[in-house]
C-alpha cells in the first residue's frame, strides 16, 4: 500500500511537472511581440470621429508603401499634396463615418472634406491620387470592403480634403 501511494504521488508529481514545462515552453518561451516604433513626423485629428493619431513619414520599400500598425503613414511626392494612410482595424476603424464637409487637422493646418469615394482596389490610380494640385489637398485612404486578410481588401476608401480657405 505504502508503495502504491509513493507511485501514485510520484506519478501526480511527473505529471504536474510535466504540465508545467510545457506550459513554459509553450508560453513563455515564445519571441515578444516586436514594437514598431516611428519616428513622428506630424498629428492627425479628424473631430467628427474623435480621431487623433501620430503621424510617421513613409518611403516606399519593394515598390509599396508599408502601412503602419496602429498609426498613420504620410508619404508626398508634390509640395501640395499629402497621402495619408492607416489600416480600417485600428487607427481608421471609424473613417467610413466620416462626411462631406468634416474637417481634417493635419500639420497643424484645417482642411474640409471635399469627396468622398470608395473604389476597387484595382481601380485606385497612385499616380492621380499622388499629383499635384493647385491648393494644398490631403488624400486620405484606407481599406474598404471585404477582407481579404493579411490587412487587405477588396476597395479602398479615399477620402479627399483641401485646406481651408479660413487659413
Amino acid at each position: 500500500m505504502e508503495l502504491k501511494k509513493r507511485l501514485s504521488l510520484r506519478t501526480v508529481l511527473i505529471g504536474l511537472y510535466v504540465v508545467v514545462f510545457g506550459a513554459y515552453v509553450i508560453w513563455g518561451l515564445q519571441p515578444a511581440e516586436a514594437v514598431q516604433s516611428y519616428e513622428i513626423s506630424a498629428e492627425l485629428n479628424i473631430p467628427s470621429i474623435s480621431l487623433t493619431s501620430d503621424v510617421t513619414t513613409l518611403q516606399i520599400e519593394d515598390h509599396e508603401l508599408k502601412t503602419p500598425d496602429t498609426i498613420v503613414g504620410s508619404f508626398s511626392r508634390a509640395e501640395n499634396k499629402t497621402l495619408l494612410i492607416g489600416h480600417s482595424s485600428t487607427v481608421f476603424q471609424n473613417l467610413n463615418k466620416t462626411r462631406l464637409g468634416d474637417e481634417i487637422i493635419y500639420n497643424n493646418n484645417k482642411y474640409i472634406v471635399e469627396k468622398i469615394e470608395v473604389l476597387e482596389k484595382a481601380d485606385v490610380d497612385m499616380s492621380k491620387i499622388l499629383a499635384p494640385t493647385e491648393k494644398d489637398t490631403l488624400m486620405v485612404m484606407t481599406c474598404a470592403g471585404t477582407d481579404l486578410g493579411n490587412g487587405d481588401a477588396t476597395h479602398r476608401l479615399i477620402l479627399t480634403a483641401t485646406i481651408s480657405s479660413n487659413e
